[in-house]
């Protein structure tokens, strides 16, 4: 009996359940013969081969395909050659993908180690649901990084050196960061080696330390790390008697066991740089200070400096050396907008120090698409719709006094939906509706003469449109024609009185809001042609290009945007339900954005405006109950 083997019956071109021979051919297929061969029989692969007789084809459905077969394969347990033994785990799987998957691997099955040579091979010290997500990974290419398992899988993932998982779980940590938590992230990517991580989670502590010393994780920090945080010049705090009472309460935590740290710890306060007030009545009258030599000497170095300012010169050091300067003293002020199906007067300041929303004096009409912007610290609002009708009246507002005056001489046309900004020392109002049409007319305000005069109009017509002063240039950014959304962006040149087309946005936008941050435009929310929009991008005016930032945390049309002491808010609008009093702030660190606190109103087109901090507080309070 003759045995067929199943290599031998496929060479035949017949199936195994197929038994029937092409009698026309008698083989597989018959010679292939192309119109371009002349020369009798000669076949294709006889003559030099040309451009026309050859076909490059790169399969991009191939490497997929092949993966999930393979994955197959493994699933099935069929020509598996090896199992990971994962605390009595059993994981099947193929040499050969995790080799080339894994250096770790690698090293394992081609070295001259046991493991080499064992179809079962034990690894102890990591998790096993972890290490089964990772294999999972080597076969689909796809995992799902999330609270519950980041904390096993990036150990497991350094350990096996699978760099992009690694990679991926920094990421996801960064954007976990928050004062409670960024001391353990910060300690987690310190033991993992996880570089770029640690550094993040230095600077996220640094900037935001008068809130992570609350925290509990602060408290429990070692010595070591305690050390490392406060001797940053980095540290974010309003004055040096800050460091002090975080290192105080630290201590006092557990006085028993840290008690012989401290002057380890104290001599990285900047005791110098503490008022003379404070040194003498809370530092130099604590017991636990006076109760150890070294502390006493850092007291006297410290009262030395501040006795003697003409051997200043001679004491500089370390401890006198003032640490970077906390960013403050700039206030952002929500103007009018769209609140309960009506436009609003009201107007609200808001301090980054404290995180505070106060009333301040309203306008004395109601204004919703208002144009908002500061010249000579004074607060222009511009334009918009009061309910009833368009307007082109002007009112300005000077912290100082909290009061409003409407002698500012009006527009020649009424604008709503109008963007405003100021650009070498004029305030400039742009596109706009006044009821009739969506405007392409660009007028600026003088203020020494009172006056406001045209220069040379948009080429396209735009309300709802975003404005921004970069590189001494005015931006007009999306908007409206009137017909539907523009992502198109124009630039003015006043030296030319001439406007010329820049790079468009990826997305079309109406009603956005844009600033200027880190020397980009950003431009943020705002509706496209069927929804309010999240997504943001920003502007690079050196490649004259536009690139994707993450998006924010709500959908938001009618949305102001504003950089307030270095960090750029988002405040209010429309998510397509409701008028939002949210407000958002976006971290370029970590590239994402957190919410951070309401207005007192809800408001939707409302302008935004940011001026340095008033010193009186003339400012009206409403009752809480009163507030919508």
């Amino acid at each position: 009996m003759v045995q067929v083997t199943f290599v031998q019956l496929m060479a035949t071109g017949l199936s195994p359940k197929k038994k029937k021979i092409d009698t026309v051919w008698g083989w597989a297929s018959a010679p292939l013969r192309l119109a371009g061969n002349r020369m009798g029989d000669v076949l294709i692969s006889d003559r030099p081969p040309s451009p026309a007789s050859r076909l490059s084809h790169t399969s991009e459905k191939h490497p997929r395909v092949t993966l999930q077969e393979l994955n197959v394969l493994r699933r099935h347990r069929e020509l598996c050659d090896v199992v990971i033994n994962v605390k009595g785990r059993k994981i099947f799987a193929h040499r050969v993908i995790l080799s080339a998957c894994s250096p770790y691997f690698r090293a394992m099955f081609t070295g001259e180690l046991e493991e080499s040579r064992q179809t079962e091979v034990t690894i102890c010290d990591i998790d096993e649901n972890a290490m089964e997500l990772l294999i999972d990974f080597c076969y689909t290419s796809h995992i799902v990084v999330e609270e519950s398992n980041v904390q096993p899988l990036l150990p497991a993932a350094c350990l096996l050196q699978l760099a992009e998982i690694q990679d991926i779980c920094c990421e996801f940590l960064k954007r976990q960061l928050d004062p409670e938590n960024c001391l353990g992230i910060r300690a987690f990517a310190d033991t993992h080696s996880c570089r770029e991580l640690l550094r993040i989670a230095d600077k996220f502590t640094q900037h935001n330390f008068q809130e992570v010393m609350e925290s509990e994780e602060f408290l429990l920090l070692p010595v070591g790390q305690l050390v490392d945080i406060i001797c940053s010049d980095e540290l974010n705090v309003r004055s040096e008697e800050q460091v002090f009472n975080a290192v105080m309460a630290w201590l006092k935590y557990n006085v028993a066991d840290r008690r012989q740290h401290l002057a380890q710890v104290l001599q990285h306060v900047r005791m110098p740089l503490l008022s003379p007030k404070f040194l003498v009545g809370t530092v130099g009258s604590d017991l636990l200070v006076r109760s150890d030599e070294a502390c006493r000497d850092l007291v006297d170095e410290a009262k030395n400096y501040l006795l003697l300012p003409q051997e200043r010169p001679l004491m500089q050091g370390p401890r006198t050396r003032p640490r970077k300067p906390t960013r403050r003293g700039e206030v952002l002020f929500a103007v009018g907008g769209w609140c309960s199906g009506d436009a609003i007067a009201s107007v609200e300041r808001f301090d980054p120090e404290t995180a505070d929303w106060k009333m301040v004096a309203p306008m004395s009409k109601r204004r919703c698409g208002v144009g908002v912007a500061v010249l000579n610290d004074l607060l222009y609002a511009v334009g918009g719709h009061d309910g009833q009708s368009y307007l082109n009246s002007i009112e300005r507002y000077d912290p100082q006094t909290n009061q409003w005056s409407c002698d500012v001489a009006p527009t020649t046309s009424c604008r709503t939906s109008v963007g405003v900004a100021v650009l070498d020392g004029f305030l400039y109002a742009v596109g706009g509706q006044d009821g009739v049409q969506c405007l392409n007319h660009v007028e600026r305000y003088d203020p020494k003469e009172n006056k406001w005069s045209k220069v040379a109009p948009m080429t396209t017509r735009r309300l709802g449109v975003a404005v921004a002063v970069l590189g001494g240039y005015l931006y007009a950014i999306g908007g409206s024609d009137g017909q539907c959304p523009l992502n198109t962006v124009e630039r003015y040149d006043p030296r030319q009185n001439k406007w010329c087309a820049v790079s468009p946005m990826s997305t079309r936008r109406k009603h956005l809001g844009c600033a200027v941050f880190n020397n980009f435009i950003y431009a943020v929310g705002g509706r496209d042609d069927c929804m309010e929009l999240s997504s943001a991008e920003r502007y690079n005016p050196h490649t004259n290009s536009w690139s994707p930032i993450v998006a924010m945390t709500s959908r938001r049309s009618g949305v102001g945007l504003a950089v307030v002491n270095g960090q750029l808010y988002a405040v209010g609008g429309f998510d397509g339900t409701a008028y939002l009093k949210t407000i958002e702030v976006y971290d370029p660190e970590t590239n994402q954005w957190r919410l951070c606190g309401c207005m007192n109103y809800r408001r939707l087109g409302g302008g935004v405006g940011v001026m340095r901090a008033p010193q009186t507080e003339n400012y009206m309070w409403i009752r809480k109950d009163s507030v919508v």
